[in-house]
């Protein structure tokens, strides 16, 4: 896998955290550096602690599903960028829930991050440099997080829902990448 679809893949994985982060930006228009750096530290360690965790457990099932490893990687994110496009659309989906305590944070931390488990399982189907992979994610989403979390309001309102679908789609055509470039390589 090449490092432009692994970004690619970092940036689709972050925009839950990022639409969180900037939810807590908008709700705490004052918020210090400190906080601000803290919830983006949070979010960028869970995105690349599960990854490393799906993968695991992707890799202990790796040997029963050698044949069809690139239906696994393809269903898994097709799967994954469909229920991403679709939750997109939820306009009762609430994610403005404050960060301020560490309880709160870990639950944020742990529910923008489930994707990431997720892909991490296709790691053992698909050849990717997985420490590339994982400080990828995390780096990206950390990065992103705390900028918006700056960006707050307007981040939020303006491309709440839309990254969400973007995060899914492209999720989706990497699927499908995978999936054709197995079929015809």
């Amino acid at each position: 896998m090449s490092f432009g679809t692994i970004l690619l893949i970092a940036v689709a994985l972050s925009f839950d955290a990022i639409a969180v982060a900037a939810a807590n930006g908008a709700h705490h228009h004052r918020m210090s550096f400190g906080s601000a750096l803290r919830i983006a530290i949070f979010f960028g360690v869970f995105q690349m602690l599960m990854p490393i965790i799906g993968w695991m457990l992707g890799d202990a099932l790796q040997q029963v599903f050698t044949q069809f490893d690139h239906w696994v990687a393809f269903i898994l994110l097709f799967g994954l960028g469909v229920k991403m496009v679709i939750e997109s659309f939820d306009t009762n989906k609430e994610k403005s829930t404050d960060a301020n305590s560490l309880k709160v944070l870990i639950l944020l931390s742990i529910a923008t991050s489930i994707d990431a488990l997720v892909v991490g399982m296709t790691f053992a189907f698909v050849p990717v440099n997985k420490f590339l992979a994982v400080t990828t994610i995390g780096a990206t989403t950390l990065l992103l997080s705390l900028l918006a979390v700056y960006l707050g309001k307007k981040c939020g309102e303006r491309w709440g829902k839309r990254s969400e679908m973007l995060g899914g789609v492209i999720l989706i055509a990497i699927g499908i990448k995978i999936l054709v470039s197995h079929i015809l390589g």
